[in-house]
């Protein structure tokens, strides 16, 4: 096997591996989580929260 096709194979199970989590996230309601915090940590910089 070349070194060509080892890097595209690592690339395309990197690629399923990072949809795998982002899926498993949504369905865990994380984003909710995480951006309530982001919205809480940009009023806090603006003095606001």
């Amino acid at each position: 096997m070349s070194r060509k096709k080892l890097i595209n194979i690592i690339r395309v199970v990197l690629l399923i591996t990072a949809f795998l989590f982002m899926a498993l996230g949504l369905r865990s309601r994380g984003f909710s989580d995480t951006k309530n915090k982001a919205v809480r940590i940009c009023y806090e910089c603006m003095g606001i929260g």
